[in-house]
């Protein structure tokens, strides 16, 4: 036993034990192509059993923010392993890969076994829901550096797609029409904003708000719990949207809301018309809304607004893609198009 790295606040016997913990998690995960164990220097995956002609890797990383911090609030640790996974997933799959391996980095100030455990058991959930295989990750015990509740988590995911399938937003042309798929609730962004309403209105997040139209959404589920609904991880039902329709471009609705990221698939001089009304809303967008004054147009520009993802393709294929997405058990709805006047245009109800 390192009894002079322990006095410094570092215990690599608890290290040692969180290995044994994980294994069982990470196992859990593994899937055709993935190859070795745990406890390798590296992560390895057979690319070769994919049988792709011309395969491109498309690669993605991501945190979680400071939804982190209603983790602490609540010492629930069990879910945001999931946002950490879906952060990264999400953002291949809009390239059309499937991802296909995943890394996380947890960083904490006190190595606590039980909670590395339920921190990796989520990012083991999140990579089942993904259909990718948990390679590998670190747990570095960083005294000092985090406070002993405190740690981070970050992630990384390759994907891989045949090249003539690339979804790359070159396709996408005036008249193609949006698919929204619905989100689960704040997903991991705009928790900063969050975290400011929740502080100025004096709410706990341990307790219910003591508001009606809280009560009626969320009855008497405490406030921490809602906003750590983890988000939704999209890629099995959207691959089967991508493998029977022709799809021009996918937006994962993250940071910056409607108006930065659908965007980011258009080609000049194209722009987007928005119909609000066309899906629904959730509570939690409301509450906030009311809660912090934030103007309600501004609302999408920094959350999703009840859209996870944007599937945009000729309208012919829509209604194939909302079946399968049905099929899936998503709520999916036409809720704009791409036209030829540059900008977002939201038309508010």
């Amino acid at each position: 036993m390192a009894k002079s790295y322990e006095k410094a606040g570092v215990n690599l016997e608890a290290g040692y034990e969180v290995v044994r913990r994980i294994k069982q998690h990470v196992a859990s995960t593994n899937r055709f192509g993935s190859m070795g164990n745990i406890g390798s220097f590296g992560g390895m995956f057979d690319l070769g059993s994919l049988n792709l002609q011309h395969p491109i890797l498309v690669s993605g990383t991501d945190g979680v923010g400071t939804k982190l911090k209603i983790a602490f609030a609540m010492d629930k640790h069990d879910t945001i392993g999931i946002d950490a996974v879906a952060m990264c997933v999400n953002d291949v799959l809009a390239q059309g890969a499937e991802p296909l391996i995943f890394l996380d980095y947890v960083a904490l100030g006190h190595n606590i076994p039980q909670k590395v455990e339920a921190i990796v058991a989520g990012v083991a959930e999140g990579c089942r829901q993904a259909g990718c295989a948990l390679v590998g990750g670190e747990t570095a015990e960083m005294p000092g550096m985090y406070s002993d509740e405190e740690y981070d988590i970050a992630g990384f995911t390759t994907g891989a797609v045949e090249k003539s399938k690339l979804i790359d937003g070159s396709k996408v042309a005036v008249g193609d029409v949006l698919v929204g798929v619905a989100s689960t609730g704040v997903h991991s962004n705009g928790f900063s904003l969050v975290r400011r309403i929740v502080s100025n209105k004096g709410f706990h997040y341990q307790q219910p708000v003591d508001d009606a139209d809280y009560t009626a959404a969320f009855g008497t589920q405490p406030l921490g719990e809602v906003l750590l609904t983890p988000t939704k991880i999209y890629v099995k039902q959207m691959l089967e949207v991508i493998r029977n329709c022709d799809v021009h471009g996918i937006c994962h609705i993250t940071g910056g809301g409607f108006d930065e990221n659908i965007p980011r698939v258009l080609q000049e001089g194209q722009g987007l018309e928005i119909k609000e009304g066309t899906w629904e809303i959730l509570p939690v967008f409301r509450l906030l809304e009311k809660w912090g004054n934030v103007p309600h147009r501004e609302m999408f520009n920094i959350f999703n607004m009840g859209i996870g993802m944007v599937a945009v393709m000729p309208a012919a294929d829509a209604p194939k893609a909302m079946e399968i997405l049905q099929r899936h058990g998503e709520k999916a709805s036409i809720i704009g198009k791409v036209t030829d006047q540059p900008g977002v245009n939201i038309i508010l109800q």
